[in-house]
């Protein structure tokens, strides 16, 4: 088996410079132009195992950011822009996610062909897999046009969607509208391209304190899937539109992260689109703030966790120059030793008066960020609420931030007792350049409870933009339609917006040079903003989308050629 697929080997990303050049192609996996993954023995799982290797080597888990329902709501029309005739022509989408039914109308021509140009499902290993790529199974255009029209489409294209996300989100920004008039997808007009992340290994989710029957996706695979769209986007000579709809609270949560920052880099490229959704983070209480600036320089941390919630992991993240310590206790008041920052130790506490152990490592410096990271995890938690006590060893003012795992990976029992419902924004939305997309209520004109908030924490202003997510029409597998709420319905209707800036701007070469940030400063531009409220702000960004206005603003008199 490839060591990419193995369990028995970690995926270790790692700076390209620091890859060595005899390594055969079995131990290393390129990424992209700035990294690798080398895969490394697991041998015996041990939790110190990452107190032995940098924190931001470990891929970071991810979930899908949009929920899905079977109900059927009318159609909002909040992406039309009537006599422009832009419906993303000529330009690719990409959709990096669970897969699609390729089956399903939403992704076919009136006279039913396929829209898709290929598939990558990295958890088929039959074949053949992309060029220069070692593991999963490609899926042509001609191949997937043969299946449709099969008796057995399953025997000649195997892939599928089981969970149905990255049908919907597939679908919202690019579907193919139905004869009902009930759907339509942002951009009907674009070809696609899809990939199906495998799921995470194993040992990764044991790493991270994942329980075993939580399903989620690495954040390697994520550039892998990145890496493929974009190859055949430079093959085809086309611009191209990568929509994540993706989530996790992992990471520095400042636009640092090796997929974040990679993203930003993107975003500058000509004819590369980058929109992210802003996740699904913002009422669960799953992040606590804390500044502290009079002695005696301690923040006690109160964190209930369910019964359901066995295993799980934080991290606290500190802001330099402060320097943190940590003591946890138990609802019955067992605690911890006081454990100080260090550059590698991992500590494990075994707890007396009930079963739980306690890993704990305390980085005085996370090699990517430079800041201080504290990760703590849970084996078998006492059901109740403990006590993380934070301190300053050197008696000076500190701040930090923690998050929880987001999403489904812990019940909604694992809570802080004072969360923050700011910084709820997740990875990989916290970057500079790339558009990350909050989603708003459009019937009732409220923002979604849920809605990750902004800002990041270096202090950028996120979101960018706010597009409708409360109950969009969405193809899903089976050939039926149903509804998605959240922030991924939310980016996927403004990717369509920028495909179609992108048509007008490249296909139609009225600015062939456009980059994503281009589109995104243009999207920002034509956005409606509520008078009484200041923009931009934390939870609206620049305010909601609104493709007209984009298109009014660029063009002035209408003109979809942009003849003046």
């Amino acid at each position: 088996m490839l060591k990419v697929l193995d369990n028995n080997y970690y995926d270790m990303i790692s700076n390209n410079i620091l890859v060595p050049p005899s390594d055969t192609e079995d131990n290393v996996t390129y990424l992209n132009e700035f990294y690798s993954l080398i895969h490394m023995p697991a041998g015996n799982f041990d939790p110190c195992g990452m107190g032995q290797s940098p924190y931001s080597t470990f891929p970071t888990p991810y979930i899908p950011a949009s929920l899905l329902e079977l109900e059927v709501s009318e159609l909002p029309a909040v992406w039309q822009t009537p006599g422009l005739d832009l419906l993303g022509h000529g330009v690719i989408v990409a959709m990096i996610d669970t897969g699609v039914d390729y089956k399903h109308p939403a992704f076919q021509t009136l006279d039913g062909s396929s829209r898709i140009l290929s598939i990558w499902d990295q958890s088929i290993q039959n074949g053949p897999a992309p060029e220069t790529f070692s593991f999963g199974t490609e899926y042509t255009r001609e191949e997937i046009n043969a299946a449709i029209i099969s008796e057995n489409p399953q025997a000649l294209v195997l892939t599928e969607d089981t969970d149905g996300h990255g049908t919907a989100m597939l679908s919202i920004l690019a579907g193919t509208p139905n004869k009902e008039g009930t759907f339509a997808g942002a951009a009907c007009e674009t070809d696609l391209i899809v990939v199906k992340l495998k799921e995470a290994k194993e040992n990764l989710k044991q790493i991270f304190f994942i329980s075993e029957d939580k399903v989620c996706y690495q954040e390697s695979d994520i550039l892998l899937g990145i890496r493929y769209s974009l190859n055949i986007a430079k093959r085809l000579n086309r611009p191209i539109v990568i929509c994540l709809a993706m989530q996790s609270n992992q990471g520095s949560h400042d636009g640092l992260g090796i997929v974040s920052s990679y993203l930003d880099h993107l975003s500058l490229l000509p004819g590369i689109g980058i929109v992210i959704a802003a996740g699904n983070q913002g009422n669960n209480q799953r992040h606590y703030f804390n500044s502290t600036t009079t002695t005696p320089y301690s923040n006690d941390m109160e964190l209930r966790i369910g019964e359901g919630d066995r295993v799980l992991s934080l991290q606290i993240w500190g802001t330099a120059p402060s320097s943190l310590s940590i003591e946890v206790s138990s609802p019955n008041r067992e605690s911890t030793e006081e454990v100080f920052p260090s550059l590698t130790s991992c500590r494990k506490f075994t707890f007396i008066f009930n079963e739980t152990v306690i890993w704990i490592n305390n980085y005085s410096f996370e090699a990517h960020t430079g800041e201080q990271l504290i990760m703590v995890r849970f084996l078998n938690a006492t059901p109740g609420i403990w006590h993380l006590k934070l301190r300053n060893p050197e008696n000076e003012p500190f701040s930090f931030h923690s998050w929880l795992p987001a999403g489904y990976l812990i019940s909604d029992e694992t809570f802080f007792i004072n969360p923050n419902p700011n910084l709820t924004i997740t990875s990989p939305g916290n970057s500079r350049h790339q558009l990350t997309v909050t989603a708003y209520n459009q019937v009732n004109g409220t923002i979604l409870p849920e809605s990750g908030r902004g800002y990041t924490r270096s202090g950028e202003i996120k979101p960018d933009i706010a597009a409708p997510g409360y109950q969009i029409p969405c193809a899903l597998p089976r050939n039926r339609y149903g509804t998605a709420t959240g922030t991924g319905a939310a980016a996927a209707q403004a990717a369509g917006i920028v495909a179609m800036i992108f048509e007008w701007a490249i296909v139609k070469a009225n600015y062939p040079r456009i980059t994503g940030n281009n589109a995104n400063h243009l999207i920002i531009s034509g956005a409606v903003r509520d008078q009484n409220e200041d923009f931009p702000n934390n939870v609206w960004g620049y305010g909601r989308i609104q493709a007209e206005h984009v298109f009014e603003r660029v063009l002035g008199d209408g003109n979809s050629d942009g003849n003046q």
